[in-house]
């Protein structure tokens, strides 16, 4: 029988479910800190992914609570407050807004502007 490599953080089931089934597998206890601040990061693309590609509503619950799943053990592992998180997301708000008017950003000649997105590309005058 085969084997696929995974490689990556899985939930606490995940082997136990694994093991009911008949099936093996190996898995690590990650003990260092840093090393599982950095799987719960490559997790939070990876469920983001899910969501993003979800097709139904059902789908799109589910992924969302997986992405939420990953996102509170990173909220426990930097010990925030309920009210360090409401404050953040407060001041979010407030500087950026929400989506309610769903504005769709084509251009812009702004080269201060810093953001985390990459740009789709570039257009010189």
């Amino acid at each position: 029988m085969g084997r696929v490599y995974y490689n990556k953080l899985v939930r606490d089931n995940i082997q136990h479910k694994i093991l009911s089934n008949g099936e093996e597998c190996e898995v690590r206890k990650i003990t260092d800190a840093q090393e599982f601040e950095q799987e719960l990061l490559k997790k939070v693309v990876e469920e983001a992914q899910g969501l993003a590609q979800s097709q139904s509503r059902d789908s799109l619950l589910d992924e969302y609570a997986d992405l939420m799943a990953v996102l509170d053990t990173l909220i426990q592992l930097h010990e925030f407050r309920e009210e360090d998180i409401k404050r953040a997301l407060k001041e979010n708000i407030e500087k950026k807004g929400l989506f309610q008017e769903r504005h769709f950003l084509h251009w812009s000649s702004d080269g201060k502007y810093q953001s985390n997105e990459t740009p789709q590309g570039t257009h010189e005058k």
